[in-house]
């Protein structure tokens, strides 16, 4: 039974993080522009955000998020503006970037802040996630629920990871004018979905 829980946390727990979004972005570049074991460092934070975050719609944070008015503009506003940063940042550095060099070096303290954004910036994907991952826990037993989120997490480590290592493989094979194209799509995606955030907190305000 336990085993059988973790499975389907696990399956969830795909079917959450797969979809290309900001910290799968984040991720792949993560990968291209940085040296292996630099790479394994920074998207260790990038899991530990994202594991807080499933723990957080799990368990209702999103539901809090959905029903404080003010609290949700104030974090979409925030975010919004935070993500055109990263995403300006992408495409500033787009053509200078170099392959697994110490040059593309991002201090510990941004990487982990960096983490905490791509993962919690959305407050939408915070609900969305609480509905998904909040329903699914109503129909578990109480010896169930650990498992289950246990499994959604592990789920996030294998996934992330994977990438990591597939890039870092992959690179090698890479021509730098790849990684250039794939900064400025990201950094296009990354403003794009920031300037989104902005203007639908602007409208709600309205």
């Amino acid at each position: 039974m336990v085993l059988a829980t973790l499975i389907k946390g696990m399956m969830i727990g795909f079917a959450f993080v797969a979809p290309i979004g900001m910290q799968n972005l984040y991720v792949f570049n993560n990968a291209l522009t940085n040296s292996f074991k630099r790479s394994l460092v920074y998207v260790l934070f990038v899991w530990t955000a994202d594991s807080l975050f499933s723990l957080a719609a799990f368990f209702g944070m999103g539901a809090i998020i959905s029903s404080v008015t003010w609290l949700r503009l104030l974090i979409m506003l925030i975010g919004g503006g935070l993500v055109i940063w990263i995403g300006w940042g992408i495409l500033r550095s787009a053509n200078t970037v170099q392959l697994n060099t110490t040059g593309n070096k991002l201090p510990v303290k941004q990487a982990l802040i960096t983490a905490f954004i791509v993962s919690w910036a959305n407050p939408q994907a915070l609900i969305d996630g609480s509905l998904l991952l909040g329903a699914l826990r109503g129909t578990l037993d109480k010896n169930q629920v650990w498992p289950f989120i246990i499994g959604v997490i592990m789920a996030t480590f294998i996934w992330f990871n994977t990438i990591t290592i597939v890039m870092n493989i992959l690179k090698e094979r890479l021509p730098k004018k790849v990684l250039v194209w794939v900064n400025i799509l990201s950094g296009i995606i990354v403003l794009v979905y920031g300037a989104y955030l902005l203007i639908q907190a602007i409208i709600e305000l309205i």
